[in-house]
């Protein structure tokens, strides 16, 4: 008995610990983001959450520093209101630029998910209008989901 509590012990130790340092720099989906807008935090964290920023799917894509930047970073999402419109255009075209961002990394309902959370929740710092349309544009022109401004 007292063998296997030598063993068990240590990698229950170790479970622990490695659980504790995983959950080091996630956020999560905010509790702030309501019913309708939770698929589509859940898909934007997934699939986007990697290169874009946006506080309320507690994605951290986007460095805030020049000097740390990488070529991959999307725009942070805080600091640009996007419409449904612009960020399906991004979503279709991989971007606007169409050199980083793959294309139709998600589709069909997922898409309109996606937008639909972004579109609500995107912009909460921004200082200036949306660039790509408004809210009814229908994208080319620097809109949010692409560039990797912001």
């Amino acid at each position: 008995m007292a063998r296997r509590l030598r063993i068990v012990l240590p990698i229950v130790a170790l479970v622990a610990i490695a659980s504790a340092l995983a959950a080091c720099g996630t956020e999560g989906i905010s509790s702030s983001v309501t019913p309708p807008y939770k698929p589509g935090a859940v898909l934007f964290a997934q699939r986007c959450g990697g290169c874009h920023t946006l506080s309320p799917a507690g994605t951290q894509g986007t460095s805030v520093n020049k000097k740390d930047r990488e070529r991959t970073d999307g725009p942070n999402l805080n600091k640009r209101k996007e419409s449904v419109p612009c960020v399906l255009y991004a979503i279709r075209n991989g971007g606007f630029s169409g050199a980083i961002m793959p294309q139709n990394i998600v589709t069909g309902a997922q898409a309109q998910q996606v937008a639909a959370f972004v579109a609500k929740y995107a912009g909460g710092e921004a200082t200036i209008p949306p660039v790509c349309g408004g809210s009814g544009g229908t994208g080319g022109g620097g809109g949010a989901a692409a560039s990797s401004g912001g």
